[in-house]
């Protein structure tokens, strides 16, 4: 399974309703929106993994947090303990506030969805992303595990495994299931 379909079924396919409920939109408009948002999260995952530094810290963050809990109870997405570790995630993806808006802000052109709403949303979707990644890598036995990497080389390890063309980046994979799912 990959990310953005782990996201979408997260908590038994009730992570899309509940984000909508606790934001007073529909299913459509959040799906639409996390659409939007998972691509650009991977792109920036995908940009700091990129260097062993980056990978590793990533790797870290996934065997230490507890981000499998955002996938298997999505009801507490709206937590303010869990919109706090999201707004954490977001720096590190993308290192300022000013991102995230402008994020959102091309999110809701393109969804129509507000960007208020859009700006609410974005680290509900940072940690579900957090939690697909570490269930997939936890399941992979990269993090978690005794024999898990601890400093892997290059794109080994966790980028590896989300580079499904193996062509060095995970942001085009990503994409391409995004548009798969939203746009066929």
């Amino acid at each position: 399974m990959n990310i953005l379909e782990s996201v979408l079924n997260a908590g038994g396919g009730g992570a899309v309703s509940h984000i909508a409920k606790s934001l007073g939109m529909g299913e459509s408009q959040a799906q639409s929106a996390i659409g939007q948002l998972l691509p650009v999260l991977a792109r920036g995952l995908s940009n700091n993994a990129s260097t062993q530094d980056g990978l590793g810290g990533l790797l870290g963050a996934l065997g230490q947090g507890n981000h499998q809990r955002y996938v298997d109870d999505p009801g507490i997405l709206g937590n303010a303990e869990s919109v706090q570790e999201g707004n954490g995630i977001l720096g590190h993806i993308f290192g300022s506030k000013d991102v995230s808006r402008q994020v959102a802000s091309r999110a809701s052109e393109k969804t129509g969805v507000g960007a208020d709403l859009i700006k609410k949303m974005l680290p509900m979707v940072a940690t579900m992303a957090m939690g697909a990644l570490s269930k997939q890598a936890s399941s992979a036995g990269m993090v978690g595990t005794p024999a898990a990497p601890q400093q892997p080389t290059g794109l080994s390890g966790l980028a590896s495994f989300l580079d499904f063309d193996k062509d060095g980046s995970i942001a085009d994979d990503l994409l391409g299931l995004a548009a798969k799912r939203f746009f066929s």
